[in-house]
């Protein structure tokens, strides 16, 4: 199959390499060319612009930041969707907002094409396996012609109605978590390390106690080990923890933990580090309370 894979960030790249081991024709599209270089050294092919991928593009697979940069790749001058195939489908696993991706569907169901709304999530390590977890809504017929794709990136499929904005929903309520455990982890490292105790110690025993969590044993070995390249950037959060209260007060619901966490977010940015990795939110807490976390190891 000839796929398209648009942004090659952690999870982009690493379903671009699931998409070649599984032996599709993968051509991705990113303006770095270090990224570009890797995806062709793994047997792929790669162009800068969505415009400069090849025609009959049977799948286009957008895992872009934002709803804006979705609709540029698709829509914009320098757009990919006049290099789809007329039964081509494009799979939004961007995190969006519902409404936007609903109003992406309507666009290229206009078009001719078919859409899938498809967020993401499992993490780097999951990405390169090929074992993502999707939540995709959408119609049948796009989940039948993203089957190929489904096949080589996820582990687990939840097939979510044909809705489009359904899995976007979901994947929005999975931030609303992810967002708040990270700051919350975060949180109780920096209080363990002003009351003494030592780091990798008290990541060990929570990491084995009932207060541990996936994203405690995920992001916390990054303190640890000083490590603030982003696998996922503080500024992912503050956007999607923004996506988050916005849907909940477009609902009249209120959000209080989530607001806080969506705080200590920007107050990493504001500090500087809305593009290091998002664990180092703890940095808030640097700041506030003068504690000393571990040095980068060597």
């Amino acid at each position: 199959m000839r796929v398209a894979v648009i942004g090659l960030g952690t999870m982009g790249m690493g379903a671009a390499l699931s998409l070649v081991k599984a032996g599709h024709e993968v051509h991705g599209c990113d303006l770095r060319e270090s990224v570009r270089a890797e995806l062709i050294a793994a047997g792929g092919h790669a162009a800068a612009r969505a415009c400069d991928l090849p025609d009959g593009i049977e799948a286009a697979v957008v895992f872009v930041v934002n709803a804006t940069q979705a609709e540029t790749v698709l829509f914009g001058q320098e757009g990919c969707l006049p290099r789809l195939a007329e039964d081509g489908v494009v799979l939004c696993c961007t995190t969006v907002a519902p409404e936007a991706v609903r109003q992406l569907g309507e666009r290229v169901e206009s078009a001719g094409r078919l859409l899938l709304d498809a967020p993401v999530s499992g993490g780097a390590a999951a990405a390169r396996g090929g074992t993502m977890t999707v939540m995709a809504s959408g119609p049948e017929a796009a989940f039948t012609r993203s089957q190929p794709v489904l096949d080589a990136i996820a582990g687990k499929v939840w097939r979510l109605g044909e809705a489009i904005g359904a899995g976007s929903t979901v994947k929005m309520v999975n931030q609303l978590l992810a967002g708040v455990h990270i700051a919350t982890a975060a949180e109780a490292m920096a209080l363990g390390i002003r009351a003494g105790a030592d780091p990798q110690t008290l990541f060990d025993v929570i990491s084995t106690s009932a207060g541990s969590s996936w994203m405690f044993q995920n992001r916390v070995p990054h303190i640890l080990a000083g490590d603030d390249t982003p696998l996922s950037a503080v500024n992912i959060f503050v956007k999607d923890l923004g996506i988050v209260l916005d849907q909940a007060r477009a609902l009249t619901f209120p959000l209080p933990l989530a607001s806080a966490a969506h705080q200590l977010f920007l107050a990493a940015a504001a500090q500087g580090h809305g593009m290091k990795d998002d664990a180092f939110v703890i940095r808030v807490w640097e700041a506030l309370a003068g504690i000393s976390l571990p040095p980068k190891k060597s």
